[in-house]
């Protein structure tokens, strides 16, 4: 029998681009834990519950359709509007979500980081994986909804672009967290944040082809500033995979997950920093 020494040294000091990634593995059990109390507090004491999951993008999608589809005339590139909206909605509340729920992470977790020491990074991770959880749920009712329209010969997917699903949710899931965590670090000392969060999102939605495909835009400034949006890309690979329609932009993503990465490691380096100090303000 082998005796294991552990050696754990906590301190206010470290060095800003030490990211603790190992640490971080050793709480991710931890991680599971957040992951589970985010999923699920989301619908305590609600009536109906983790059916909300569906019904949000299910009921938007319908306001869309008969709104912009049936009101305004938009074209959804010869998709169905109501598998049109509900898919790309369905991945705008992804990076959505990432991102406002990693917006609060300091103010509504400082009852815990108050008390036990844990790696901070344990919980936005655990935001994003949350928020993986509640997409796959979602995907299923678009899966439905895709296959009816299959049947009927109005969708010809690109099976083959599905593989790149993945990196689509990573991307998103990466950007949503860092631009989470950056606004989470100044709302310890600007509340004000936390009510622009809300509106910016719904902004940034619109100054994306999430209701509106790109060929709806006649080419000049706004066309090359909606692509050059860095979700534009992942949005357009996944309506690419999903309905065969849309374009892999390559120049705009790799732009895109230049800047995801940027993001990415300047929200950690702040998120750091800030964590030693933030129960002085919070």
């Amino acid at each position: 029998m082998t005796n294991e020494k552990y050696h754990i040294h906590i301190s206010s000091k470290h060095k800003w681009f030490d990211l603790k990634l190992k640490e971080v593995w050793r709480y991710r059990d931890l991680i599971w834990l957040f992951t589970k109390r985010s999923f699920t507090l989301s619908y305590k004491q609600t009536v109906l519950g983790p059916l909300w999951l569906v019904l949000n993008p299910f009921l938007s999608s319908v306001v869309y359709t008969f709104l912009f589809g049936g009101i305004i005339g938009m074209s959804t590139d010869g998709i169905p509007q109501m598998l049109f909206y509900l898919s790309t909605n369905s991945l705008w509340g992804y990076f959505a979500g990432c991102l406002s729920g990693n917006a609060n992470t300091f103010t509504s977790n400082a009852g815990v980081f108050g008390k036990v020491y844990f790696p901070r990074l344990t919980t936005p991770i655990s935001n994003v994986l949350a928020a993986i959880i509640r997409f796959f749920i979602q995907l299923l009712m678009v899966f439905g909804f895709l296959i009816y329209f299959v049947i009927t010969g109005e969708v010809s997917p690109n099976w083959y672009a599905l593989v790149l699903l993945p990196f689509t949710l990573i991307h998103l899931g990466i950007m949503g967290m860092g631009f989470g965590i950056i606004i989470s670090s100044f709302t310890t000392k600007y509340r004000d944040l936390t009510v622009f969060v809300g509106f910016g999102v719904t902004l940034w939605m619109y100054g994306t082809p999430v209701i509106y495909p790109l060929s709806q835009l006649s080419d000049g400034i706004l066309k090359n500033i909606i692509i050059y949006n860095p979700v534009t890309p992942s949005i357009e690979i996944f309506r690419f995979a999903l309905l065969g329609k849309g374009e892999i932009l390559l120049l705009p993503l790799l732009i895109s997950w230049i800047f995801t990465v940027i993001v990415a490691v300047f929200g950690i380096i702040v998120f750091n920093r800030v964590e030693r100090t933030f129960m002085d303000t919070v």
